[in-house]
């Protein structure tokens, strides 16, 4: 299985209030971040089976604005193993659930993700591996323990398509 773990996209500030931060939405920017990572994804050949979100708004946004831009058309299912507060058992047993496919997307909230992500590829948990909002990395979980392929953050995506974008042939004129 390719496990595609993501970090959910920008969502402004945390509110105070844990019932308003559960509500808290993605900003224009994080939008953005979706379109541009599902964009890098889909470069990539990128396939998913089935994506899984946290049960907070602001993951089940991303999940569903990337999963929509890759081809995926079934329901984003909810798991509380991504929950801000779930520990990694609850995270390896939601994954156990999907095993069976071959492309898993998963969204979630630091510092959870880059904990299962340091914990999964080492296993015990001695690597730290820093996921910026909209982030994503491939984990190769048929390989013991799993392999990290690469991992993508938004900003290293926009300088990337920054550079495709500008001619590496210097402009000549021909009179």
């Amino acid at each position: 299985m390719n496990l595609y773990l993501m970090r959910h996209a920008n969502a402004g500030v945390r509110r105070e209030n844990p019932l308003l931060d559960a509500r808290r939405g993605l900003v224009k920017d994080g939008k953005e971040q979706c379109m541009l990572m599902a964009r890098v994804l889909s470069a990539l050949k990128v396939q998913v089976d089935v994506v899984v979100s946290s049960p907070l708004k602001r993951c089940l946004q991303t999940a569903q604005l990337v999963g929509t831009e890759l081809g995926y058309e079934g329901r984003v299912e909810i798991s509380k193993a991504l929950a801000p507060d779930a520990s990694y058992p609850q995270f390896q047993e939601m994954l156990a659930h999907y095993s069976g496919y071959d492309g898993v997307l998963v969204v979630g909230h630091n510092p959870n993700v880059f904990r299962f992500l340091g914990q999964m590829i080492t296993g015990n948990g001695g690597a730290a591996i820093r996921m910026r909002k909209g982030s994503v990395a491939r984990i190769n979980m048929d390989r013991h323990p799993p392999l990290l392929h690469w991992l993508i953050d938004p900003r290293s995506a926009r300088a990337i398509y920054a550079s495709v974008a500008k001619s590496s042939r210097p402009k000549t004129s021909r009179k």
